[in-house]
């Protein structure tokens, strides 16, 4: 931020607005809406940060779980291609981009995504965008000390991280 090198968690880095550097705005409201739809509090807990940032990163260094799923890089391919079918299918069905529609219109469409392509869905198989795009809102909200005390569950990482994030 400001040419200082600064390490943020990916809620510091929402709540700081720090710009991001694949995703466009419009991909950041879908991916948003999303992740709020499939995990209340992705958003808050830096969703579209967490993304963008692997998004901006060598391949190798990706810690992303498409990176595992045989997906080609660049992985911003595959985020593109299912946030715009997913806006393009809300467009189709409710006159709206996905972030626009109704809760319950939302979470009806996730439902679909889940099991099958939705009518007209161009991108990679919703089904897999769905998979993916769930773990990653698993892993920022859940992935931390925090996120597993919130589930009381026991952090038992097998390297301690040297500071909180």
């Amino acid at each position: 931020m400001g040419g200082v090198l600064q390490w943020l968690t990916p809620r510091q880095a929402r709540a700081e607005e720090v710009p991001l550097r694949i995703l466009t705005a419009s991909e950041q409201t879908t991916l948003e809406a999303l992740g709020d739809t499939l995990l209340p509090g992705a958003t808050e807990a830096g969703l579209a940060h967490f993304v963008d940032h692997h998004l901006s990163v060598p391949a190798p260094d990706c810690l992303l779980l498409v990176r595992y799923l045989d997906v080609p890089p660049p992985f911003a391919a595959f985020y593109r291609a299912g946030l715009s079918a997913l806006d393009q299918v809300a467009i189709n069905l409710h006159g709206y981009p996905f972030e626009q529609i109704a809760p319950d219109q939302r979470t009806a469409l996730v439902q679909v995504m889940s099991r099958e392509n939705p009518p007209r869905w161009e991108a990679p198989p919703a089904p897999f965008f769905y998979y993916v795009t769930r773990s990653d809102a698993v892993d920022v909200v859940y992935g931390t000390e925090e996120g597993f005390k919130s589930l009381d569950v026991p952090y038992l990482a097998h390297i301690r991280p040297p500071t909180r994030w």
